[in-house]
This record gives structure tokens, sequence and C-alpha cells, in this order.
């Protein structure tokens, strides 16, 4: 496939801009179809990547722009990074990838090569060629972790923990037997929740190019929306 190189001035990112009260819908289907979002904080110039799951809620009794919710080990780095400098970077994509194997090179631990791999194995390995999504989104955002105890910190528990319960799968977010999520939020120091409030987004294809969207409240919007 013929790599088209990035246009440098929309790297930029401030070449036509454009402001919007809501998400771009392209945006919105990758955060509804994938599972996993990558999360940047940084402190004292030392940045972090995390992965972690999420639930992204165009709005809630607490807020009427677009949210992204995540839960937290109340020690961790990320906990603490956010602290210092709620400023955060997301990105996200649905598309299934994987490293393409070298011709002649044995993939680490002694597996087959291509010559011995099944139709079933080369199908799998090829996801990739048909994604389900052709874009990536890389959102700007300002973090905080949810007050300990409010409602808002229930409400956004509640809505993550159903959101990643799934029918094939035991729930990402495992509670003390006897105790319900609203229980847990009230007694137990485990977890906190982050909420992101979305600031800007960027969407980049397959192709290279890139465009730009800074999110304001809907009275504040200029340039039309999306």
């Amino acid at each position: 496939m013929e790599k088209i190189p990035l246009n440098y001035q929309a790297s930029e990112g401030d070449i036509q801009k454009q402001t919007t009260s809501t998400l771009p819908q392209e945006v919105v289907q990758c955060l509804e179809n994938a599972r996993f979002l990558h999360l940047a904080t940084c402190t004292d110039n030392v940045p972090q990547v995390s992965l972690m799951n999420y639930t992204y809620l165009p709005t809630s009794p607490h807020s009427s722009s677009p949210v992204i919710v995540m839960t937290t080990n109340p020690s961790s780095r990320k906990t603490t990074n956010i602290i210092a400098n709620p400023n955060v970077s997301l990105l996200v994509h649905d598309w299934v990838s994987h490293r393409p194997l070298n011709q002649g090179r044995r993939p680490s631990g002694g597996s087959p090569g291509p010559e011995h791999r099944s139709s079933l194995a080369s199908l799998l390995l090829n996801l990739n060629s048909s994604a389900m999504s052709s874009i990536s989104a890389t959102i700007g955002g300002a973090a905080r972790l949810a007050e300990h105890g409010s409602d808002e910190e229930k409400y956004y528990y509640t809505q993550h923990l159903e959101n990643n319960t799934f029918d094939d799968d035991q729930p990402l977010f495992q509670q003390p037997e006897g105790q319900g999520a609203s229980d847990r939020l009230i007694s137990g120091e485990e977890v906190r929740v982050i909420v992101v409030d979305i600031k800007n987004v960027r969407i980049s294809d397959f192709k290279g190019s890139v465009r730009d969207w800074a999110l304001e409240p809907a009275a504040a919007a200029v340039n039309g929306t999306v």
C-alpha cells in the first residue's frame, strides 16, 4: 500500500479548526465501538500512558457537555498526575491491528512461519486490512476526580459499571460480596471516578489527513456544528 505523507500544515492543528457544541459523528461512533482507550497524563515533565476501559456520555444530569468516565485506584500514579495536572490526552480507535510478519522471520516463541499458518490464523492476522474504522481520535480535556461519596460519583460509577459488564465476560470492576455499586462508593476507598470534560478533538485517518475541532457550549458555537 502506498504511504501518503502527513500534511505538515494539517499536523499543526490550527488551520481550519472548527468550533462545535457536539462531537463529530465519526468520533462518537469510534467511542461507542471501542472498548479501551489510551490515557496520557503528565506531571513534572514526566508523561505516563495507561490503557483504560471507559464510558462515553454525550450528556448527563451532571453535565450538558460530553464527558468520558473512567475509574482508578486512588493511590495510582495517574490519580496523582491528574490531581497535580488536570490536562490529559486520550487516544481512541476501533480497528484491529497487528504487526505484520517480516518474510523469513520466525515469530517470537518459535511459532510456525507464514508457510505453516492455517487459513483461519491468516484471516485473523489480516483483520487490520479490513478495519472497523478508518480513523483514530485524539481527545484533549480536563480531568477531575468526582467528589467522593457524591451523587455525581455514584451516577457516573453506575453508568460505567453497566457499560463495562458484558454477557460473555465478568464485570471489569469487582465489588465486595453483599455490596452494590452505590454501597462501595460510599464506604470503599478502592475506586475513584475520573471525569474528563472534553475540550478538543483531532481526527486522523489512514491517508494521513487531520481535522480539528474545539468544543464549546452550544450558545458559543460560531462555525456551525458537525
